[in-house]
């Protein structure tokens, strides 16, 4: 789900290109015999079966009850206090059976109600997709769903076509179905505001921004459209299936996608929050139910991993064949130079030299992330119930701190760095976009604000200005290999891909293969957009300022208004156009910051007030026509200062840039979706 913490880092924008022809492939793992699988490719392999003998590193810790235990009593309850989260669960299995299981702090702070994993639920966000996923290779093993047909066959409304190419539940499970990011409804805590599932798919199709199998850009509408597929072919609701074919097998009895929550598991719901010294906010419903619903205990999650982990099949219950798991955890989509694959439907977050898939998820309350060491036949799970002062830091230091403790690697070879480093990291720099990200709404202002900068530093390193370690300062990073760059003390990698000799896609170890990054094109850049905007806004927003401090100038020293008739009314109605466009602008973006913690105002019962910001808008820019002759009366006046006259410039070139970015970023459109 993740909206306020991946649209500011990860709507980075446009990749346009295609990737080669075998970016798109199905591992040697056998799939069920209705998948038709992809011709195989030398660099993508399976995931390897458990290895549960291999030495372990001199420096390793035995992962055993006792010396987790001690070690997560020391390191959580320190980390939740820090980052103010209220409580949090985590689970770890090992060897088919669960090692750990643990609540910290607390699931309801007013009343003191301590988090227990066997009976609290807290909400797992888009790790919901990975049941999703299940179910939909279930279907497959039945003949039900063929991975490589077009899913309009399952549908009974139409995607439109694009490219020239169908969307396949390939596409969707490996986030490949070129679908622009979608906001609107996908969080709400008003019940009036929840639709059915097919009611909210068919509410607005998002545009195609990639050809299908190209791209990857991480898409909630994808798994629900996957979710509903589910419904359709199985004849269930989907909340209904999943209980009856993964839920119930695998015994996992306090779990649910139903929404509202049921009233008998209302009692063992954590509340969530924004901070644990803030007030608790009301269960978030998500009408897109198959890409972020699930209401699970750390107990349940516990019976999932282990399932997955043992090819499918857990305490006597069989939910896949187990070369069907098999294919789920191998490498499907891993283009070109990328470091990271993705699975059908989880992604490859290999550490360390471990093979491991998992899934984040994220509400707007809840945080979670879950893990897979596949070739140590080890799970592990962590979600808290607060966004917290620290947002995603605490569980993502967790698991980087657990793989180091007990599967450490050993230091990377030393490499010296090359001589090209400099000239290839001038080649490198500029500001990127990525992939997940809105194009056709006025949701397209966000990837202004939230291009990544990469610079080369006076070492001939470079650096990423939104890759920062904990103290917040931008990591370095040296080339050891052309267009390979290695973290300076560190193992993170970035890679460019090159051709014809500029960058194609860059892509950075740490970013799961759910999205790519490309250099932003001429026209979007922030290297020049985003100082002028800021320019823009700034002349605007003085002009409206010094409007009536002028007037009231005037009037304390008893000084008359110089202009007057046809100039005068000219000089009022460009500063009348400069309010305008500050509240129209300004408007847009108080919105989306706002809605980035609180996604039930992105709901359509608030379109009025985007109508409203972007009628003002329309006002404003009909404006720039006084400012124009604003200027032009300047310029003919012999009484006026020069000062005056190049205010009165500035402000025209202000308004002016105005309208460009209406057309530039969408701000206004005849339709309301984003």
């Amino acid at each position: 789900m993740k909206f306020h913490a991946i649209l500011t880092a990860l709507m980075l924008a446009s990749v346009a290109a295609s990737l080669p022809a075998a970016a798109q492939n199905t591992g040697p793992a056998p799939a069920p015999a209705t998948a038709a699988p992809a011709a195989p490719a030398p660099h993508i392999a399976t995931a390897q079966p458990a290895q549960l003998s291999q030495p372990l590193p001199l420096d390793a810790h035995a992962l055993t009850r006792a010396d987790v235990s001690a070690w997560l009593d020391g390191f959580v309850p320190y980390a939740l206090k820090r980052g103010d989260v209220a409580g949090a669960e985590v689970v770890i299995v090992k060897d088919g059976q669960v090692l750990f299981e643990k609540g910290y702090g607390f699931s309801d702070v007013k009343n003191q109600t301590p988090v227990d994993p066997k009976t609290t639920l807290f909400r797992p966000g888009s790790i919901s997709k990975l049941f999703t996923w299940t179910a939909v290779m279930q279907l497959v093993e039945q003949g039900k769903i063929n991975l490589d047909t077009d899913i309009n066959t399952y549908l009974d409304f139409k995607i439109p076509p694009a490219f020239g190419k169908p969307i396949t539940m390939r596409n969707l499970m490996t986030h490949t179905p070129g679908f622009e990011e979608t906001i609107k409804n996908l969080i709400s805590n008003d019940p009036k505001h929840m639709t059915s599932l097919g009611a909210a798919l068919k509410a607005w199709v998002p545009e195609r921004m990639f050809p299908p199998g190209q791209v990857s850009a991480y898409s909630n509408y994808g798994a629900a459209l996957a979710g509903y597929i589910v419904q359709r072919v199985s004849g269930e609701k989907f909340e209904d299936y999943i209980q009856h074919h993964i839920f119930t097998p695998l015994r996992m009895n306090n779990s649910t996608f139903v929404q509202p929550l049921p009233k008998a598991m209302q009692g063992n719901m954590s509340k969530g929050y924004m901070t644990a010294s803030g007030d608790a906010k009301p269960y978030e419903l998500v009408p897109m139910s198959p890409a972020g619903a699930l209401a699970a205990t750390g107990d349940d999650m516990a019976r999932f991993m282990l399932a997955h982990l043992n090819n499918g099949s857990y305490d006597g219950a069989q939910i896949l064949k187990p070369e069907t798991a098999k294919l789920m955890h191998s490498r499907i989509y891993q283009p070109g130079e990328a470091p990271l694959a993705m699975g059908l439907g989880f992604y490859h977050e290999d550490r360390n030299g471990h093979d491991i898939v998992g899934h984040g998820g994220d509400t707007v309350l809840f945080h979670s992330d879950l893990h897979l060491i596949l070739d140590q036949g080890v799970g592990f799970y962590v979600t808290q119930n607060s966004a917290g002062g620290t947002k995603g830091i605490f569980r993502r230091t967790l698991f980087e701190e657990f793989m180091d403790r007990y599967f450490p690697a050993p230091a990377p070879k030393a490499a010296p760095t090359l001589s090209t480093a400099k000239a290839h990291g001038a080649l490198v720099a500029g500001k990127y976009e990525g992939s997940r990200r809105s194009d056709s709404n006025f949701f397209r202002i966000a990837n202004l604000f939230g291009q990544m900068s990469v610079s080369v530093n006076d070492d001939g390193t470079i650096s990423v200005a939104q890759f920062t370690n904990l103290a917040g300062t931008p990591k370095k990073f040296r080339e050891i290999a052309p267009f390979h760059w290695r973290q300076v003390n560190g193992r993170e990698t970035l890679v460019a891909e090159m051709h014809e000799g500029k960058v194609w896609r860059l892509y950075y170890s740490e970013i799961p293969m759910i999205l790519v990054l490309k250099p932003a094109a001429f026209w979007h850049s922030a290297a020049w957009n985003l100082p002028l905007f800021i320019a823009m806004f700034a002349m605007l927003a003085l002009t409206v300022l010094f409007w009536p401090l002028k007037a009231i100038l005037r009037w304390r020293y008893g000084a008359s208004f110089a202009l007057v008739g046809r100039e005068a009314w000219m000089y009022r109605l460009a500063r009348l156009a400069a309010l305008l466009d500050v509240i129209f602008l300004g408007g847009f973006i108080a919105f989306m910051a706002y809605g980035g913690d609180h996604l039930e105002l992105m709901v359509t019962a608030n379109d009025w007030m985007l109508r409203s910001l972007q009628a003002i808008g329309v006002l404003g820019a009909l404006g720039t026509v006084f400012a124009i002759y604003n200027f032009v009366y300047a310029v003919k006046s012999p009484t006026r200062p020069w000062w005056t006259k190049v205010s009165d410039l500035l402000l025209m070139l202000a308004c002016i840039a105005v309208v460009y970015f209406i057309f530039n970023l969408n701000l206004i459109t005849p339709s309301l979706n984003y």
